[in-house]
C-alpha cells in the first residue's frame, strides 16, 4: 500500500509511425490524493488517461497502477473510470443499469441490492431510480455514470470532466462526493476544465502540453506567493526593462491608459510579495513615474493560460 497509485516512466504514444500523441508521460499519484490532470485540447489528455487504464499500450516505456503493471486486467476491479464522453444503455432504468455493471464487476447480488439504492441516493437519483435513462437529462446521466463509477468500492477514480453538463448545485455534489472519497483513502485521477473546480478540490495538479508533462506541483503551493503585477509607468527605458527580470518572469509591456500621458502598463509575474517594496524601490531609483501599482495573487487559469500560450512555466 505504500507503493504510488500511479507511476509512469517515458510512456510515449505514437500512431502511424509518426503521429505523436504522447511524448513523455512521466508523473506519480500518491494513494489517497485527489491529482488534477490539466492541459489545452489536443495536449494528449485522453490517450494518456487510455494507456493509464490499459486501453491503449504505449509505443514506448512503462508505469504501474496500484502497484501492478498498467495492462494487468486483474487490477481494473479495484479501478472506477467515469468516461468524458460516455453512451449508456438508453432502454436500462438507472437500476437496472447500475445492476448490469456491478454484475460486470463481478459484485454479488447481496451487495449489490444493497449498494446501488446507497449511490442512486448519493447522487440524488433515487427518485429516478425505475426512469429509463433515455429519459435523462445530461446532467443526470452525469451523475448516473458517476454512480456506476463507484460501484466497485474502487481504490483509484479516473474522472473525466465530472461536472460536464452539471448546473451548480450538481457541482458542489461531485465535489462533495470528490471529498468524502478523499477521506475515505480513495485516490482520484481528475479531468475537467472547470479550473475553479480543480482548485477547490485537488491537491496537486499536472499540466500536459503537446504530450508532455511540463509542470507538476501542490495546488497549496502552487499559487503561494506568486503574483501578477501591473505597472502603470512612465520613462519606462529598454533597461529598465531589463533590469525587471531581477524580479519576475513574464513581462509583457503595453500601451498606458489614456489618463495617464506617455505613460505604459507592464505586467510581469513575481515570485513572492516580500519582493514588491525592493522592485518598487528600483523603479524610482531609475528615474521612472510610477502611476500605479497593482499586484494580484495568481489564479490557476493564469497559470493555465501561460501553459498554454509559453512552452514551459
Amino acid at each position: 500500500m505504500n507503493a504510488p497509485a500511479i507511476e509512469t516512466h517515458n510512456l510515449r504514444k505514437v500512431f502511424n509511425r509518426d503521429k505523436v500523441a504522447v511524448a513523455d508521460l512521466s508523473l506519480t499519484v500518491e494513494r489517497g490524493e485527489v491529482f488534477g490532470f490539466l492541459g489545452p485540447n489536443g495536449a494528449g489528455k485522453t490517450t494518456s488517461v487510455k494507456m493509464l487504464l490499459g486501453l491503449l499500450s504505449p509505443t514506448s516505456g512503462n508505469g504501474s497502477l496500484l502497484n501492478a503493471p498498467l495492462n494487468d486486467v486483474s487490477t481494473r476491479s479495484k479501478v472506477g473510470f467515469l468516461p468524458e464522453h460516455f453512451r449508456f444503455h438508453d432502454w436500462l432504468s438507472a437500476n437496472e443499469f447500475l445492476t448490469l455493471h456491478a454484475d460486470l464487476y463481478q459484485v454479488s447480488r447481496t451487495i449489490t441490492q444493497k449498494r446501488v439504492p446507497e449511490l442512486l441516493d448519493r447522487v440524488a437519483l433515487a427518485p429516478h431510480a425505475d426512469k429509463k435513462l433515455g429519459a435523462f437529462s445530461k446532467g443526470m446521466l452525469q451523475r448516473v455514470g458517476l454512480a456506476q463509477a463507484l460501484l466497485n468500492e474502487p481504490e483509484l477514480v479516473f474522472l473525466d470532466e465530472p461536472t460536464s453538463g452539471l448546473d451548480p448545485v450538481g457541482r458542489r455534489l461531485v465535489r462533495d462526493i470528490i471529498k468524502d472519497l478523499r477521506g475515505q483513502g480513495t485516490t482520484i485521477f481528475l479531468n475537467s476544465h472547470f479550473l475553479s473546480e480543480v482548485e477547490v478540490t485537488c491537491d496537486r495538479v499536472a499540466f500536459i502540453k503537446n504530450g508532455e508533462i511540463v509542470r507538476t506541483a501542490r495546488m497549496d503551493a502552487l499559487v503561494e506567493g506568486e503574483l501578477t503585477l501591473q505597472i502603470q509607468a512612465r520613462n519606462i527605458s529598454p533597461t529598465v526593462i531589463d533590469g525587471l527580470q531581477e524580479w519576475g518572469k513574464h513581462i509583457r509591456q503595453d500601451e498606458g491608459h489614456p489618463g495617464f500621458q506617455d505613460s505604459h502598463q507592464i505586467s510581469m509575474t513575481i515570485e513572492s510579495e516580500a519582493d514588491l517594496p525592493t522592485l518598487n524601490r528600483y523603479l524610482v531609483s531609475q528615474g521612472v513615474d510610477v502611476y500605479e501599482f497593482s499586484p494580484q495573487k495568481v489564479s490557476l487559469e493564469d497559470l493555465f493560460l501561460q501553459v498554454v500560450e509559453n512552452d514551459v512555466i
